[in-house]
């Protein structure tokens, strides 16, 4: 099970390298972004070794917090194997609070929030654990 969230992690961290939000912000000790949430779902297993495939889509953003819903695949036979939503705030690393994110990273949120903005919400999104009863 831990497996599945680091692949998600290290995939994260791609993609949020392309929102300016990556390792190398973080580095520059003024902020990076916490997972407040996360929920994986867990569809299919995948073995030690298999390649993998992660895609990231953003379903919400706002001047402090991204949503983001990733989907791990099986790369070569193509099924997906888990998925992962997770809610990630903005940190301000000198006060240890959330702030808003700085204006040139929120730019490129609101590029890709608009990118994604056609694509349909995924099935698991918004899940809530439980037993259903009748």
């Amino acid at each position: 099970m831990a497996y599945y969230h680091v692949l998600f992690d290290e995939s994260l961290d791609v993609a949020f390298t392309g929102l300016g939000i990556g390792w190398d912000y973080t580095k520059q000790g003024e902020g990076s972004c916490f997972t407040a949430e996360v929920h994986v779902c867990y569809l299919d297993e995948l073995k030690e070794g298999d390649p993998v495939r992660v895609t990231y889509q953003l379903l919400d953003a706002d001047a402090k917090r991204i949503h983001v819903f990733g989907h791990m695949y099986h790369a070569e036979k193509g099924y997906l194997a888990a998925t992962s939503e997770q809610m990630c705030i903005h940190v301000d690393m000198k006060s240890r609070r959330a702030s808003p994110f700085p204006d040139m990273q929120m730019g490129r949120i609101a590029d890709l929030m608009k990118a994604h903005e056609g694509m349909p919400r995924p099935e698991q999104a918004g899940r809530v654990i439980g037993i259903k009863r009748k």
